[in-house]
């Protein structure tokens, strides 16, 4: 006897796919009022979102940024960055939000889909961003923390193919089909989580992922209108309960700072 098909879900990146520039870039101008972010560090994440927006980074310099951010945030109390970033969320990320992202995002739960935002950025960006948007899922970067303060070791660093390890673990818990899934991202390093669904679309896609998306035939989807998100807030979430389920919520991490600036180097419809 066959094996019931899974069900689809829809996997979404966040950063210009979602929101029209880096998650966690965008809190450093917070992190820097409440005196964890230096001057210095501040320019520096300014010349990373330069680097994020205009394409310019590469792998070495991920790493190096990661390395770096890593050794920043060593220390930081957890709870505060946390503070910080929930007190920030509607004021930074809510202008950044393009409409387009979010009609797809309630078609698909108007379709019954679960919704899974899979992002570099650490977890205290992306899992209240997930909630604010009323996805079911976040998978991020995670850091560990002891006593309450980062310890600079990365505990899941949510790149590349570590986005596809992370989807097919949770695809696995919750069911899902990843070849019947929709996958949605703007960037060449997200070419294996695009790969890894039945359904790929590149948004706003950069250099390397437009050419990959011409030369397989996925669709190129172009998102341009930010949106107040105020005005179309979505139903209340079951993010917390399925990132428990998931083994992909907690931890820390500001690590995106430097992850999502490099990883970045930076309309059709689901069926």
């Amino acid at each position: 006897m066959a094996t019931p098909a899974g069900r689809p879900a829809a996997f979404f990146d966040l950063d210009k796919t979602i929101i029209a520039r880096s998650s966690t870039l965008a809190f450093s101008k917070s992190l820097f009022a409440e005196g964890l972010l230096s001057r210095r560090a501040v320019l520096r994440s300014a010349y990373a979102q330069l680097v994020f927006s205009t394409g310019g980074a590469d792998h070495d310099m991920l790493e190096k940024m990661r390395d770096e951010i890593s050794a920043m945030v060593t220390g930081w109390d957890a709870v505060t960055v946390r503070q910080i970033v929930r007190e920030a969320l509607h004021d930074v990320i809510e202008p950044l939000v393009y409409s387009e992202a979010l009609d797809l995002i309630e078609e698909h739960r108007e379709s019954g889909h679960d919704v899974i935002i899979v992002s570099a950025s650490g977890t205290e960006m992306v899992e209240p961003i997930a909630e604010m948007l009323g996805a079911t899922h976040a998978i991020a970067t995670r850091l560990e923390e002891i006593d309450g303060r980062y310890s600079g070791r990365v505990l899941h660093y949510s790149y590349g193919p570590n986005k596809v390890t992370a989807m097919r673990e949770l695809a696995e818990l919750e069911g899902y089909d990843l070849e019947r899934s929709f996958g949605y991202s703007d960037s060449e390093t997200d070419i294996p989580m695009l790969e890894a669904v039945g359904h790929p679309f590149a948004v706003n896609p950069d250099k390397g992922l437009r050419r990959r998306a011409t030369e397989e035939g996925w669709p190129i989807l172009t998102f341009e209108r930010p949106t107040a998100l105020r005005s179309r807030l979505v139903p209340e979430s079951t993010t917390g309960k399925a990132m428990a389920l998931g083994g992909i919520a907690a931890s820390a991490s500001l690590l995106a700072l430097g992850i999502t600036a490099a990883v970045r180097r930076r309309t059709s419809r689901p069926a």
